[in-house]
């Protein structure tokens, strides 16, 4: 194998894995140890550089950095990463003097946000400081998006999200709400030197079964009624509810019932219970507050007697699966399952919807109705039009949102600019010495098992009896604290210097986990199988030296090194260095 080129800002980017998962590339572990030290504005702000809604995303990220953490390795659970930023979130003071300042003077470019999104407030955070007038164009009464309309309080308290997108709209944004955007064109005729169509994917599925058309004032898409609650215009629900779907808009949809009234409250959906989209708290969520999940049971009709709603059908199936993973749902052959109901729910997913959009103003759109854009830049086939978050690609999530939100901000402020929007901006990176002694280092390096936290919940009654209450409590700062030291400070790279090393093999002895390997070198397939400890995972590099004098390498598997600092506290000459990895996604304008 070639050596490793550590000054390749994506190889340690890689390394640090929940960074590396989380789609705006937040430093995980730069926050986490801010919060260990109680600078909480510091962390705050290190995450809305990168997420933009830390307190939202405290409390509602679907988490793909979570499965990524380096402690899952160790032990069963990972660390808190997301319930962690809203410890950020809940002690910071007022961060407003750190904000970035808008320029009175304006550039003379005027861009058009269609939706009040994470994706076009994202571009809007990144493009006003820049001196772009911004006009933001959204149905709702204020800002959020689907954060705001389908995020029921008791998870996201409306307080903490009109804060943050605040934050966004206070900057010189020209917002207009309670308005339907009816055609792009008429958008376009206004001058706009650029428009960006971050309206999400705002229709519900639905499904057309038999008797649907007797029982349809009985059966409502999942995304419309929890709008409806979240507006105020729904405040109760019927004794039996039917909630159809395996995602958190299910979950959302069957815990919102059972603060509205429903006292029969179940959740049906098609899949086993192991392959449902919720997310796995959501559903922990769910069945805390006694709600039922019946699965592998597949809608069939609505039943309706003399006129009268009665409930559903639904017939039994088993999940097999063939030699590539393919799922297939095999019926019984048991007799139909019935279940009463007075009303249902169907969260089966949600999808595009550009109505208002004219076919014939350059911009592609594919088989599936979707507009053609470029993934990178998230530009259209017309140059003057981006798409991003779930209106660019399908639903998704806050995160991606937000990442889309970046990117596209780049791509704007160059196709303003001028300059190709292809020529994407690298990352900024400091690659730094944590050395304060000879065997002293300026980060807690200790390694011990320590299991997960448990997130406080407020009383189910109180809760159950209140869909505004916040379930979740959160940690407070003792317990923050305390998580926060679970972290393994993966982005503290263990670096090796060739010329300081003189083969003693000390690292090799000290290492907790078998990592490190002096051998000769060869093809990686066939190095991964002879090293100290096999390393089979080939999703994560290997890191591998010079020749060094004997012609032997040191090869280093990423994937299982905890970045203790053991090897350079025991090296004796010091080719080996505990270095902070800072990596930052460039945004508009830097």
């Amino acid at each position: 194998m070639k050596p490793t080129d550590i000054q390749d800002p994506e190889y340690f980017h890689k390394v640090v894995d929940c960074q590396y998962a989380c789609p705006a590339h937040t430093p995980v572990p730069e926050y986490i140890r801010l919060i260990a030290a109680e600078r909480y504005d510091d962390a705050y702000m290190i995450n809305w550089q990168s997420n933009v809604f830390p307190g939202v995303l405290g409390r509602t990220c679907d988490r793909p950095c979570e499965p990524a953490c380096r402690r899952g390795r160790v032990e069963d659970e990972p660390v808190a990463i997301c319930r962690l930023k809203r410890v950020a979130a809940d002690n910071k003071s007022d961060i407003r003097d750190r904000l970035p300042t808008v320029p009175q003077q304006k550039n003379g470019k005027r861009i058009a946000l269609i939706g009040a999104g994470p994706a076009s407030l994202t571009v809007a955070r990144d493009l006003a400081p820049l001196g772009y007038s911004i006009d933001v164009y959204d149905n709702q009464f204020a800002g959020g998006g689907m954060m705001r309309s389908q995020i029921p309080s008791f998870r996201l308290p409306e307080e903490v999200l009109n804060e943050e997108v605040n934050y966004i709209l206070d900057m010189d944004i020209n917002a207009t709400f309670d308005v339907w955007v009816e055609s792009l064109r008429e958008v376009l005729d206004k001058g706009y030197d650029a428009i960006f169509v971050g309206t999400g994917a705002p229709r519900g599925k639905g499904l057309n079964l038999p008797g649907l058309e007797d029982a349809a004032e009985h059966v409502h898409l999942g995304i419309d009624w929890l709008a409806s609650v979240a507006f105020e215009h729904t405040d109760k629900i019927e004794p039996r509810v039917l909630v159809l779907g395996g995602g958190n808009t299910a979950m959302d949809c069957c815990r919102t019932s059972k603060r509205l009234g429903g006292e029969d409250v179940r959740v049906v959906v098609r899949s086993p219970f192991e392959d449902m989209k919720a997310s796995p708290w959501e559903k922990e969520d769910a069945m805390h507050e006694g709600i039922p999940i019946y699965n592998n049971h597949v809608p069939k009709e609505f039943v309706v007697e003399d006129g009268e709603f009665k409930g559903m059908h639904f017939e039994k199936v088993e999940a097999r699966y063939d030699d590539d993973g393919k799922r297939s749902l095999v019926p019984t052959g048991e007799p139909l399952v019935f279940m009463e109901a007075d009303v249902v729910l169907m969260a089966i997913g949600q999808e595009n919807s550009f109505p208002w959009i004219e076919r014939d103003l350059g911009i592609e759109f594919d088989k599936w109705d979707m507009p053609v854009v470029d993934p990178v830049t998230f530009q259209s086939t017309n140059d003057r039009i981006f798409f991003g978050g779930d209106a660019a690609f399908g639903p998704e999530n806050v995160i991606t949102a937000v990442a889309h939100g970046h990117q596209a901000a780049i791509s704007i402020d160059k196709f303003c600019r001028g300059e190709p929007v292809s020529e994407r901006p690298p990352p900024g990176v400091t690659l730094a010495s944590q050395k304060m002694g000879v065997h002293e280092w300026s980060y807690d390096n200790a390694v011990a098992s320590d299991q997960r936290y448990i997130v406080p919940l407020a009383p189910l009654e109180k809760t159950l009896s209140d869909r505004k209450m916040e379930v979740e409590l959160g940690f407070d700062a003792d317990t923050g604290y305390k998580e926060a030291e679970r972290c393994l400070n993966c982005d503290v790279q263990t670096v090796f210097e060739e010329k300081r090393c003189i083969e003693c093999d000390a690292c090799v002895d000290i290492c907790p986990t078998d990592c490190i390997t002096f051998t000769a070198n060869g093809e990686e397939e066939e190095l991964r199988t002879r090293l100290t400890a096999p390393a089979g995972n080939t999703a994560q590099d290997l890191y591998v030296s010079a020749d060094l004098p004997t012609t032997r390498v040191m090869v280093k598997d990423e994937n299982v090194c905890l970045h203790c600092g053991l090897c350079a506290e025991r090296c004796p000459t010091s080719a080996w260095d505990m270095q902070k990895f800072l990596y930052h996604v460039t945004t508009a304008g830097q």
